[in-house]
């Protein structure tokens, strides 16, 4: 391996989950649960408003992962999930990825999410493979 990965070495993301990117989720995914699309429902829940997929919020760790750490080739081995708090609509999160442990090109993660007052709302590990590809190289 060309790169050099260390524990410790962590990237992260911020983003802003809008109504819009719960609408184009529950679309693909086919989950339409109102609690995430249906103000009057999900105002009488125990959320109080409407809350974003748990998988659309963990998708940005799958995003870390594959562009950024370990990167491009990365494949996902397994993912361990807690969600331990909501993602509301429209609330800005910062998504943390931190390399635990390494043996030779498997990687284990610590994958969290946290909210702007570094309230943890999803805590989790993965493990990845991790395969340098060189880039401009194509097989027949």
């Amino acid at each position: 391996m060309n790169h050099k990965f260390y524990i410790g070495q962590e990237e992260q993301e911020e983003k802003v989950f809008h109504e819009s990117d719960v609408e184009l989720f529950a679309q693909v995914s086919g989950d339409k649960n109102p609690l995430h699309l249906n103000d009057t429902y999900a105002e009488k829940s125990r959320f109080g408003r409407k809350i974003v997929h748990g998988i659309l919020v963990s998708s940005l760790i799958s995003k870390i992962i594959g562009m950024k750490l370990p990167g491009e080739g990365s494949i996902y081995l397994e993912q361990n999930i807690r969600f331990r708090k909501p993602v509301y609509v429209d609330e800005k999160v910062i998504v943390k990825v931190t390399i635990i442990e390494i043996n030779q090109n498997k990687f284990t993660l610590k994958t969290n999410v946290y909210n702007m007052d570094d309230e943890c709302l999803i805590e989790g590990d993965a493990k990845v493979l991790y395969e340098e590809i060189e880039k401009g190289v194509t097989k027949c």
